[in-house]
């Protein structure tokens, strides 16, 4: 028997997005973001939702470019203060001792550090409520080569992304590879 918990925020688990945006007068800027993911296939399109209390909003509303940068394991803390401090009152990249790189695609920063980064412009905005989702068009995907196979896909057990999980408030990396997309299901279609 399933039990009812209400209307809540707990889809399991979410990325743990790192968004880069420029302030006023140029400074770099980050944020962590849970509320996102892919939105479209063609053209290629990633959505994140954001307060208005943040700086990054405010960022995002003025200069409609952003980048997402996907922290690994061995940056869980950083991430996490990304999250926690305000752009307002800190410079997040030099207290954490990241290094914004200009997107030379989007007017907007990403996490040199982190493996892989999406560069993104905003072709849409949605008023939610208490949230904003911005849709960002995929301009470019950028990925440290280490973080490829033999094959030149991005291996998912070197990228080591972070996943959030809403209640409790925690964070956990990825499990143990499971089987194929696209194949394992089709063992149903054959009887087996």
């Amino acid at each position: 028997m399933k039990k009812s918990l209400g209307a809540k925020t707990l889809l399991y688990p979410t990325p743990v997005l790192v968004v880069g945006t420029y302030g006023a007068g140029g400074v770099a800027n980050a944020m962590t973001a849970a509320w996102g993911g892919i939105a479209c296939s063609k053209p290629p399109c990633v959505s994140i939702s954001l307060r208005a209390a943040t700086a990054s909003h405010g960022n995002l509303m003025a200069r409609r470019a952003f980048t997402i940068s996907l922290p690994g394991e061995e940056n869980a803390v950083e991430a996490d203060y990304f999250g926690i401090a305000s752009g307002r009152d800190h410079d997040k990249f030099a207290e954490t001792g990241l290094t914004p790189v200009r997107s030379e695609l989007v007017d907007a920063p990403y996490v040199d550090e982190f493996s892989l980064v999406l560069e993104c412009e905003v072709v849409a905005v949605h008023e939610l409520g208490l949230h904003t989702q911005f849709i960002g068009e995929i301009k470019d995907v950028k990925v440290d080569e280490s973080m490829l196979g033999a094959d030149g896909r991005i291996d998912l057990a070197r990228l080591k992304p972070i996943l959030f999980a809403m209640d409790p408030g925690a964070y956990y990396g990825i499990g143990a590879f499971i089987g194929k997309a696209y194949t394992i299901g089709k063992t149903i279609e054959a009887g087996e």
